[in-house]
């Protein structure tokens, strides 16, 4: 019964562990059940909480069961109503008894929100708990509302099958759609339908509530869960067009790594050197996801993963560095963008004091009335509720601000480093963050960078994008790059030019994708590949500079962790 005494302390988050909830459980040497299976009990608990609270106030089951607390009550109905193994615990266990004994209630209360909200089954309601955006998603089955979940996107593997194959084999019961909408308005993905996408090559989108984790496909790492915006850097870079090798800086966990090389590996001809991407991971633990996804992925042949290489510490100047044409950034950022990430999932406790007949709307007593007499009593009493809250919102914008102060720092830096290779051609660097802090905002000041200007280095314009990116049309924010501080040199001419180049995802919004940002560079004048029997960065070790202006400062330096990493 341990694994729900330990589900509910990380609910809690006594300690106040910074870090997603992924991180805070695996990271934690104290507990004696998988934290594979606390993550996924508390997610899933935390997904359904708001029907399961509503569940549990209408039955009066805390009223009932003293010694549960409102996240124990939570867990165990989870496990008792939607799990297929049920509460996990002796049947004799005093915990599974306080709940099983109240089975025929907790399921009718379940019942009637289903049948209120229009789902005619429970698993057509765990669809659309499963597909929601967040939180704030209608519960309702109507195609109006689930318009605008977020599909499930998925990259055909170049480097083991392709489309057509896809097409005709793990896909070959799907119906092919012109738009996304009309996959995304299928009845909570009853019907198997798929839309290929428009913009990025070897992509395809289905229904959230399509599972393809138990196909041979996946399972083989022939298609491969990614997110659109998220293949927009590598596409974007475009290594086809180059012959010399990629340097992805912050490589783990490695969908945009096994993109870059699929899109190398089509490239790669007789008449041609064999460009590598060199995978640089600072952390060993991610460094070991990242062997693993390459590997399945097919690519050991062309990523070479460096274990504990800090991107900061290279020496550009270092002759290993000759071959490198191509740099992909996708630092540490707040991760604002990522659609379902488990730090904004909201939990709803169910509330003790709300018993089943308030739930239900029965009329109160002359006792329970003055009760609740004496309670408003109460809190007439306190001063300022509302200017303690204003104030501790006000609190949380001055950390959000300082946050984004120190990681738009950390880019800036990553960014200009990446200048300073004599023999790259090109740069994306890239955030999952809607904060123009950590977009726009780094893009004109490394521009304006003495780096950028005697390197040579300038925006991608749109108009020499690659097609599918030159086609899409959420650019970057013109205000922004109006706004620069003024010690940078950033004139309104180029403004526009800049915020036109950047591009920009969105989530929420009918074309299926989390918040956003990528933007490229280039350099024409660059140095060309060299021939010296210096060899290539495979041959050469990566050659480390002194640490002096290049050890990161601040909470936010610590490399690059899952809190802040997508994909």
């Amino acid at each position: 019964m341990s694994l729900y005494y330990e589900a509910e302390g990380i609910m809690a988050n006594a300690d106040n562990a910074g870090g997603s909830l992924k991180s805070r459980i695996f990271a934690r040497k104290d507990i004696k059940n998988p934290p594979a299976t606390l993550f996924a009990l508390v997610t899933e608990t935390t997904k359904w909480s708001s029907i399961l609270a509503e569940v549990i106030e209408k039955s009066g089951l805390l009223q009932l069961e003293r010694k549960l607390s409102p996240s124990l009550a939570l867990l165990l109905t989870h496990d008792l109503l939607l799990s297929k193994r049920g509460v996990a615990a002796p049947k004799q266990h005093v915990l599974k008894q306080a709940v099983t004994r109240h089975k025929a209630r907790l399921s009718a209360e379940l019942t009637k929100i289903r049948l209120r909200h229009g789902f005619a089954t429970l698993e057509k309601l765990r669809s659309h708990v499963v597909a929601s955006v967040s939180d704030s998603t209608p519960l309702s089955g109507s195609a109006e509302d689930v318009r605008h979940l977020h599909p499930r996107w998925v990259r055909v593997n170049s480097l083991k099958t392709s489309l057509a194959h896809q097409l005709s084999s793990t896909f070959r019961e799907f119906e092919q759609q012109d738009t996304l909408t009309k996959v995304m308005t299928c009845a909570s993905g009853s019907s198997k339908s798929l839309y290929v996408d428009e913009h990025i090559p070897d992509l395809i989108a289905i229904h959230p509530s399509t599972d393809l984790s138990k196909t041979p496909a996946y399972i083989n790492g022939e298609i491969i869960m990614q997110d659109k915006a998220s293949c927009f850097p590598a596409y974007l870079l475009d290594p086809c067009s180059l012959s010399g090798d990629i340097i992805d800086a912050c490589a783990a966990p490695g969908n945009k790594t096994t993109h870059l090389a699929a899109l190398v590996s089509s490239s790669c001809t007789k008449n041609r050197r064999k460009q590598m991407v060199y995978a640089c991971e600072r952390d060993k633990g991610r460094a070991e996801t990242l062997k693993k996804m390459v590997h399945l992925a097919g690519a050991d042949d062309l990523v070479s993963i460096k274990t504990g290489q800090d991107f900061l510490r290279l020496d550009p100047l270092a002759p290993g560095f000759a071959n490198v044409q191509a740099l992909l950034l996708d630092p540490s950022c707040s991760g604002s963008g990522i659609v379902g990430r488990d730090d904004t999932a909201v939990l709803q406790l169910p509330s003790r004091d709300v018993k089943a007949n308030d739930a239900q709307g029965a009329p109160r007593g002359k006792k329970r009335k003055r009760a609740a007499d004496a309670r408003d009593a109460v809190q007439a009493t306190v001063p300022d509720v509302a200017e303690e809250e204003e104030m501790q919102i006000g609190s949380e914008d001055e950390k959000l601000k300082e946050r984004l102060k120190n990681l738009s720092a950390f880019q800036l830096k990553l960014l200009t480093q990446a200048f300073k290779f004599p023999g790259a051609r090109r740069i994306t660097y890239s955030t999952c963050s809607v904060h123009a802090e950590e977009n726009e905002n780094v893009v004109t000041k490394a521009l304006s960078s003495d780096t950028a200007r005697e390197q040579g280095w300038t925006i991608l314009e749109r108009e020499h994008q690659i097609d599918g990116m030159r086609r899409w049309s959420t650019r970057g924010q013109l205000d922004t790059c109006l706004s620069t501080e003024p010690d940078y040199t950033i004139d309104e001419v180029q403004a526009h030019t800049i915020a036109d180049a950047c591009i920009r995802c969105e989530k929420g919004t009918e074309v299926g994708t989390m918040g956003f940002f990528v933007a490229a560079f280039v350099r024409e004048s660059a140095t060309q590949l060299s021939d010296a029997p210096n060899g290539t960065l495979e041959e050469q070790s990566l050659a480390i500079s002194p640490a002096t202006e290049r050890e990161p400062e601040g909470e936010e330096w610590n490399g690059f962790s899952e809190d802040d990493k997508d994909d």
